[in-house]
C-alpha cells in the first residue's frame, strides 16, 4: 500500500499540532511508520486520504459498537444539527437518553452527563469525596481513567504505550492523594484500607482493564473490591467508559453480578460523539450541585447531537446483537491463538465481549506486570503486516480491539488470514 498523501499530511499536521496529532498514540511512535489519515468510514471499514481500506480493529477506540456511519445514528444526528447544534439551556433529548442507561443499568438512579469519561471519573471522584469527606482515591496500576491529574499515577493505555506512566505536571500533593494497588490482587488493596484507615473515598477500577490491554477481572476480585469498600466505608467506581455497553447489554456489572456505587461511562453511551456520564443511587447523586454542595458544570453537557446518537445507538442494543457479537469474537480469538500456535509464536490473548488483546508474551496477563512483559516489538512489526493486508489494529500493544455487528464472517475471516501471515513473518 502507498501512503504518501497520509506522509504529507502528517508532514504539514506537525506544522500546527503538537507531534502532528490531538491525542498521542494516533502518532504512530510505539510501532513506528507514518500515521495513516482516514477520509471516511461505513460500517466495518475504514478509507484513508490515499484510497487503501480496512477492516477497523479500532472502533473509534470503542464507541462504534453498530459500526461506522450506521443509518440510524447518522439520521438521528442529522436531525438534530438540523433544529440547532446547541442551545446551551435543557432539551427534551437528555431524559430520553438518561431514561435509556436508567433502565438498563439498575445500580443508576439519577445520571448527570458531561463531555467525555475523562470528565465523567475525574467528577465521579470529586462526588466520591464530596459524599465521604475523605480525600484519598485508590486506583490500579495499568488502569487509565482519562487525563486528569488524580489518575496519571501508573496509568495505563497512551502513558503505558510511551513508557513514561507518570504526566509532569502533577503536583506531589495530587500525587499523594491517589494510592496504587495492584489489578487481581485485593491483598494490595487490603494493605492500603489498613495503612490509610478512614481516609480513602473510593476505590476506582476499570472492571475489565482495557487500557493495559484488554485484562479481565479474577473470580472473587470485583466482588473483593466491594466488600473491602462496604467495610471502610469508601465508594466503589466503576470505569465503564470502555466497557458500558460493550461487554454486556447491563455493563460490565451485569456480567459479573456486582453493583458499583458509582458508574462512569463514555464511548458507546454517545454513540461516537464526545459525551461522558456518571451516574448512582439518587441519595449519591444528590450530593451534587444545583441540590448539594458539590460542584460541577459544562457548557456543552448534553448538547442534542449527542445525546440524539447515543439514544438511537443504545435503541438497537439488544440481547440478539450481544450473542452475535460474542460469537464472533470468541471465533477470533479461538483462531488467532491457533494461527499464533502454529507459527511458533508465544502469544495471551485475553477477551472479554467484543474486546479483545494479543499480547506478544508466555504466560497469562492478569495484571499490569504481567502486561509490560509484551514484545513491542514484535507487535509492531505485527501491526504494520496486518496493516498492508489492509487490517487496522489500535497503533499500541496495550490496546483493546473491538469488533463491532458490522463486521461480517467474511470480515472475521479476513482478519484470521492477515494474522496468519503477520505471525508467521
Amino acid at each position: 500500500m502507498k501512503y504518501d498523501r497520509s506522509a504529507e499530511l502528517f508532514s504539514e499536521s506537525q506544522k500546527v499540532l503538537v507531534g502532528g496529532v490531538n491525542s498521542p498514540v494516533r502518532a504512530f511512535r510505539s510501532v513506528g511508520g507514518t500515521p495513516v489519515f482516514i477520509q471516511s468510514a461505513a460500517g466495518s471499514k475504514l478509507r484513508d486520504v490515499d484510497g487503501n481500506e480496512y477492516i477497523d480493529c479500532i472502533g473509534s477506540w470503542g464507541p462504534m459498537i453498530l459500526g461506522h456511519a450506521h443509518p440510524d445514528v447518522t439520521a438521528a444526528v442529522q436531525a438534530a444539527v438540523g433544529l440547532g447544534v446547541g442551545f446551551g439551556t435543557c432539551a427534551e433529548v437528555e431524559q430520553k437518553l438518561a431514561r435509556e442507561v436508567i433502565a438498563r443499568v439498575p445500580s443508576v438512579e439519577k445520571i448527570r452527563f458531561v463531555n467525555s469519561g475523562t470528565e465523567a471519573t475525574m467528577s465521579a471522584i470529586r462526588l466520591a469525596r464530596g459524599v465521604t469527606g475523605r480525600a484519598k482515591a485508590i486506583k490500579f496500576a495499568g488502569c487509565y481513567h482519562g487525563h486528569g491529574d488524580l489518575f496519571l499515577i501508573k496509568a495505563g493505555s497512551g502513558a503505558l504505550t510511551f513508557g513514561a506512566p507518570d504526566s509532569a505536571g502533577v503536583t506531589p500533593g495530587t500525587a499523594a492523594d491517589t494510592l496504587i494497588a495492584e489489578f487481581n490482587d485485593l491483598e494490595s488493596v487490603r494493605r492500603l484500607f489498613t495503612e490509610n484507615a478512614d481516609q480513602i473515598a473510593a476505590v476506582i477500577v476499570e472492571p475489565v482493564a482495557g487500557n493495559m490491554g484488554v485484562v479481565p477481572p479474577a473470580e472473587g476480585f470485583l466482588e473483593g473490591l466491594r466488600d473491602l469498600c462496604d467495610g471502610a466505608g469508601a465508594l466503589l467506581v466503576f470505569d465503564e467508559v470502555m466497557t458500558g455497553f460493550r461487554v454486556a447489554k447491563g455493563c460490565a456489572q451485569q456480567r459479573y453480578g456486582v453493583t458499583p456505587d458509582i458508574t462512569c461511562f463514555g464511548k458507546i453511551v454517545g454513540g461516537g460523539m464526545p459525551v461522558g456520564a456518571y451516574g448512582a443511587s439518587a441519595k449519591i447523586m444528590y450530593h451534587l450541585s444545583p441540590l448539594g454542595p458539590v460542584y460541577q458544570a459544562g457548557t456543552l453537557s448534553g448538547n442534542p447531537p449527542s445525546m440524539a446518537a447515543g439514544f438511537a445507538t443504545l435503541r438497537l442494543l439488544d440481547d440478539v446483537l450481544y450473542e452475535k457479537l460474542e460469537a464472533k469474537c470468541e471465533r477470533l480469538a479461538a483462531a488467532l491463538a491457533e494461527d499464533a500456535k502454529d507459527a511458533g509464536v508465544e502469544t495471551c490473548i485475553n477477551r472479554v465481549g467484543s474486546m479483545l488483546t494479543v499480547f506478544f508474551t508466555g504466560g497469562p496477563v492478569a495484571s499490569f506486570t504481567d502486561a509490560q512483559k509484551t514484545d513491542t516489538e514484535r507487535f509492531g512489526r505485527f501491526f504494520h503486516l496486518m496493516l498492508e493486508q489492509g487490517v487496522f489494529l489500535p497503533p499500541s500493544a496495550f490496546e483493546a480491539w473491538f469488533i463491532s455487528a458490522a463486521h461480517t464472517e467474511e470480515d472475521i475471516n479476513r482478519i484470521i488470514d492477515a494474522a496468519k501471515v503477520a505471525f508467521k513473518a
